[in-house]
């Protein structure tokens, strides 16, 4: 039997890919972060199915469960919220499963910060403006950031910043970026992307940390910081170009 560590995506229960919905609906088994993923994703599952919300287990009793399953025969769905490869703890589920000898497999989802340009309509990447996008998060009461990827020393790449699980420290990161960024740098904000009570803030380094504290966004939200959110006079892309040969590889 396998474990299917599944992207549940952003919050819209109907944002999980197709390949996710219908192993999710084939699975006996399904450990939920209850804190994070739609409750309407369980309806998916067999109605037979032993459903497991983990919010309140630690690593070992998470993979206990998975363990158990594996071995009365189960397939068993893991529900992240978001998409697996970006801060979802995945990595040290693996690493017990491989010395258990359970094989899994891994089901991409939407990601946050894919779902909070969405809800900006925006692209992240914009011709001349900007072409990289950092993913990334502060130091705070979890893990302590490696050495050289402090705030401040991303910053000075000038590229668009995406930080999670940041918004209750939003005043370090406007202090942190202003040096780099200016304080005329567009900046935003999307708390609970896709979902109704979705919260859309716009503005700049110098407004959205007072924006952010009025709206009351303090979790489950992306910030993001760089110029290719304001862009508006930028050149075309090549991709489209009618200068470009499309008789070419």
């Amino acid at each position: 039997m396998t474990v299917y560590f599944i992207g549940a995506g952003p919050g819209a229960a109907d944002l999980i890919t197709v390949r996710g919905a219908r192993t999710l609906a084939a699975a006996r088994v399904c450990l939920y972060a209850g804190s994070l993923v739609p409750r309407e994703l369980l309806a998916e599952c067999p109605p037979d199915a032993r459903l497991v919300d983990t919010a309140q287990l630690d690593i070992e009793q998470i993979t206990a469960e998975l363990t158990a399953a594996h071995a009365a025969g189960h397939d068993v769905a893991r529900l992240h919220s978001g998409d697996p490869s970006v801060f979802s703890a995945v990595n040290e589920q693996m690493r017990r499963l491989d010395e258990a000898g359970v094989p899994y497999e891994v089901i991409p989802g939407v990601p946050a910060f894919a779902a909070a340009a969405a809800a900006l309509k925006r692209e992240l990447t914009v011709p001349t403006v900007g072409q990289t996008v950092i993913l990334t998060r502060i130091a705070q009461r979890a893990t302590a950031m490696p050495q050289g990827e402090d705030l401040a020393t991303l910053g000075r790449s000038g590229a668009l910043i995406v930080l999670h699980l940041a918004a209750q420290y939003v005043d370090r990161v406007v202090e942190e970026l202003v040096p780099h960024y200016g304080t005329d740098c567009p900046a935003a904000v999307v708390a609970f992307a896709s979902r109704p009570d979705e919260i859309v803030l716009r503005g700049t380094l110098v407004d959205i940390a007072a924006q952010v504290k009025d709206a009351g966004v303090i979790r489950t939200a992306v910030i993001m910081v760089g110029r290719t959110l304001g862009a508006e006079q930028f050149r075309d892309s090549h991709l489209y170009s009618p200068a470009r040969d499309r008789h070419t590889c």
